[in-house]
């Protein structure tokens, strides 16, 4: 591919904290959505289902959009698509800002969705993937998931202090200002893709779709990755109201996922230190046991701000540390040029996960008044993906592999 200037003129730490920034704000918002679940419900005198059912399409349309927006970003570059998608999220913004019904709420998940399918962590990390040389590729990529952890990490007390002090709609207004600066970023990112190093020979989208949906270990990385966005989603949409339910004070719940933030930035950074050490498939599958066994201290624990705090510190660094090792594979598979293209395949599953996750949270929780149906399936889908990921063949296709054999001769 012939390198867009912009990006062939600036170092790779700038570009990473470019794409970082982006990622942050979008990720850190979308992540904190569930600080609204109350205000808005009590505010419109509907159940929490209708709100979780909101927050679950946005989940699933960020899966949706994923593969289309990573397959406009491989071909086009990231600018245009990130300028779409921002001014989308803030027409999300606002239809929950304006909110009168459920109907508007679902409205405002689908567009919100949308947008983040194409400023979010995987439709960006192949721009990031593409860039970084192949050795220092897994710890760029993570440089990524770290950006999003922060993200969660600011976001989550700037937004609850916006709801606190201006009220639940105003600080809709704010967000959306904030989401509007994100506009000039898109300028340095685009123009044509630019590849550091991968195959030499230039794939078309559809022999890139036939060869990995042929390739048995791409389907186990997929489906382990629904389990990924079950978990995440549900905890931080669920997690506020969950610690009011057990008569914790309301600052529990947003510090405890601010604490995930700060863990997942140590966790995603082990995790892209982690190649010279374990196999990318034996790390997934150590991260989704432990998280198995955590969600069990939320059933068996006494839970005070104490151990709801620990337990969510402790599953940070098992958060968004499965990004690096799984967008890591799919390079390893079959090379950068399509990458956030079949990564975005792969997030859709994971998004598929979020949906079920946020909505069973809601419909589980209407019918029974309680969350431990939702952490017992949380447990038993941990143990599923690990044992998922434990087969998967960590080797290139023959394609790449002769490819690099070409590169190295």
């Amino acid at each position: 591919m012939r390198p867009a200037s912009t990006q062939s003129l600036m170092p790779l730490w700038l570009l990473i904290l470019i794409v970082g920034t982006i990622v942050g704000v979008s990720m850190g918002r979308s992540q904190s959505m569930g600080l609204y679940l109350q205000p808005v419900t009590g505010a419109l005198g509907i159940g929490r289902e209708p709100f979780a059912l909101a927050m679950a399409l946005t989940q699933l349309l960020m899966g949706l959009g994923a593969p289309f927006s990573g397959a406009l970003i491989d071909s086009f570059g990231a600018g245009r698509v990130i300028i779409a998608c921002v001014v989308t999220t803030i027409a999300g913004l606002y239809f929950m800002y304006a909110a009168t019904s459920p109907a508007d709420l679902l409205i405002s998940g689908v567009l919100m969705g949308i947008g983040v399918s194409g400023t979010g962590v995987t439709s960006l990390v192949g721009t990031i993937g593409r860039l970084a040389p192949s050795d220092k590729r897994l710890s760029a990529i993570a440089s990524i998931g770290m950006a999003a952890g922060i993200g969660g990490f600011v976001a989550l007390p700037v937004m609850h202090f916006l709801i606190e002090f201006v009220g639940w709609q105003q600080s809709l207004l704010w967000l959306m200002l904030m989401t509007a600066l994100l506009i000039p970023l898109a300028w340095p990112i685009g123009g044509k893709p630019v590849r550091v190093d991968g195959p030499t020979r230039d794939q078309s989208l559809r022999e890139a779709l036939g060869e990995a949906f042929r390739h048995p270990s791409y389907w186990l990385l997929t489906a382990g990755f629904f389990v990924c966005g079950f978990h995440v989603s549900f905890i931080m949409v669920h997690l506020p109201a969950f610690a009011v339910d057990q008569g914790l004070p309301g600052w529990v719940g947003p510090f405890a996922l601010s604490v995930v933030g700060i863990a997942n930035i140590v966790g995603t950074f082990l995790a892209g230190q982690s190649g010279p050490y374990i196999e990318k498939r034996r790390l997934l599958s150590l991260i989704y046991l432990a998280r198995a066994v955590l969600f069990l201290g939320f059933l068996f624990l006494p839970l005070t701000p104490v151990t709801v705090i620990t337990l969510c510190g402790l599953l940070g660094i098992f958060w968004l540390s499965t990004i690096p090792p799984t967008s890591g594979l799919v390079a390893t598979f079959f090379g950068t040029q399509w990458m956030s293209m079949l990564f975005g395949f792969v997030f859709l599953s994971h998004q598929v996960g979020a949906f079920a996750g946020v909505w069973l949270g809601g419909r589980l929780f209407d019918l029974t008044k309680s969350y431990d149906a939702m952490w017992w399936l949380s447990v038993a889908l941990g143990v599923i993906s690990a044992l998922l990921h434990w087969p998967i063949s960590e080797r290139p296709v023959p394609r790449v592999a002769a490819a690099s054999a070409v590169n190295r001769a």
